[in-house]
């Protein structure tokens, strides 16, 4: 199969890819405008490989994405990019309406021009595969698990965003009969993690002996994903999902925020001999900070589906997915300095002060 993939360069659209090229005979084009989460070196094992492709792209711009896509010829359409933190969309929400919203028309557009002219082999065998996110069901109390109808309620502007570009693509399906499938994935973490995120912020400040921050009580809970569990279920559900479906995509691994932390904190005690100077333990660094402006308590998913009709369920469990993350970022100090290099240092996002 060949395969268009838009963020390819990003967190999840490299697992993707790497998974694809590494693991399967398939040929990817990977459209990224190389943001300041998109980096190539995430692809640096795949990016000889004569099965890959990359142009540098923005989904905002219709014509470019459509030249990309008649000059492929895809059989499946993966789409992943998208402003993805929630702090930067209380900073900056138009970032998002426009990427995550009017870059999701683009492609919608592009792509059902092309399925329309298609031969019937190629129409057969489309799909336009749209990855989101669990937050736009919003917030869960102590109990229950989002399933595939749970009602949208976002309350960032990241997961309102998100939720716009989930009805539009199940508008093309219903309306204009584009065979489009929708995953909503739980919170992702593992290797090549852009540090804004909790886990690799926390290991990276952690081993240079800078505070914590834990967001208001530390008691939201989030159920965590090992990113390559969700490309081994992204690649199933493109290749074996039926069109006009949604799947839930969760790794069963409910923990709260504090005890993330904690765990952090516990596995860099046993593979850190020398802790920062200013510490007696890496838990002294834990540093409670103002909670961010409507901050979900709990996301937790039920993928039963996924696994009842496509057979996945992952194979890491939260302990051995985090030391296996540990233990990349510890052996890859260099590509954390480049991506420090660059406009983010780590500093609080999303105060709206």
């Amino acid at each position: 199969m060949k395969f268009l993939i838009t963020g390819g360069a990003g967190f999840i659209g490299s697992a993707v890819i790497r998974l694809i090229i590494e693991e399967h005979g398939d040929e990817v084009l990977n459209l990224d405008k190389l943001t300041y989460a998109g980096n190539l070196e995430n692809l640096k094992s795949v990016a000889d490989n004569p099965r890959y492709q990359f142009e540098q792209v923005d989904i905002c711009d219709g014509e470019a994405v459509a030249t990309a896509i008649d000059r492929f010829q895809p059989d499946a359409i993966m789409h992943l990019a998208a402003e993805s933190h929630v702090d930067r969309s209380i900073d900056e929400p138009d970032a998002f309406v426009k990427t995550n919203v009017m870059g999701t028309f683009n492609l919608l557009t592009a792509a059902s021009n092309y399925f329309n002219k298609a031969d019937a082999e190629t129409r057969s065998r489309f799909r336009f595969h749209h990855i989101s996110t669990d937050e736009v069901f919003g917030s869960l109390g102590e109990d229950g698990l989002f399933t595939e109808t749970t009602p949208y309620s976002p309350n960032s502007p990241y997961s309102a965003s998100k939720a716009s570009s989930d009805h539009l693509v199940r508008a093309w399906y219903q309306t204009y009969g584009l065979p489009t499938i929708v995953t909503n994935c739980s919170n992702n973490y593992g290797p090549f993690h852009f540090p804004e995120k909790m886990i690799p912020l926390m290991i990276l400040n952690a081993i240079e002996g800078k505070p914590l921050p834990v967001y208001g009580d530390g008691l939201q809970v989030r159920d965590w994903l090992h990113v390559e569990d969700h490309a081994r279920a992204l690649y199933l559900v493109a290749t074996e999902g039926q069109p006009g479906e949604t799947y839930n995509i969760g790794g069963h691994n409910e923990v709260r925020n504090i005890d993330v932390v904690r765990k952090i904190c516990s596995v860099l005690e046993r593979k850190v001999n020398h802790r920062p100077a200013n510490i007696n333990r890496f838990e002294d660094l834990i540093t409670f900070v103002e909670d961010r402006p409507g901050h979900d308590v709990r996301y937790a998913i039920d993928a039963g589906k996924i696994e009842r009709e496509l057979g996945w369920t992952p194979q890491e469990t939260f302990e051995s997915g985090l030391e296996r993350t540990i233990d990349w970022f510890l052996n890859n100090a260099e590509w954390c300095e480049r991506v420090h290099s660059g406009k983010y240092q780590r500093e609080r996002l999303g105060t709206i002060k």
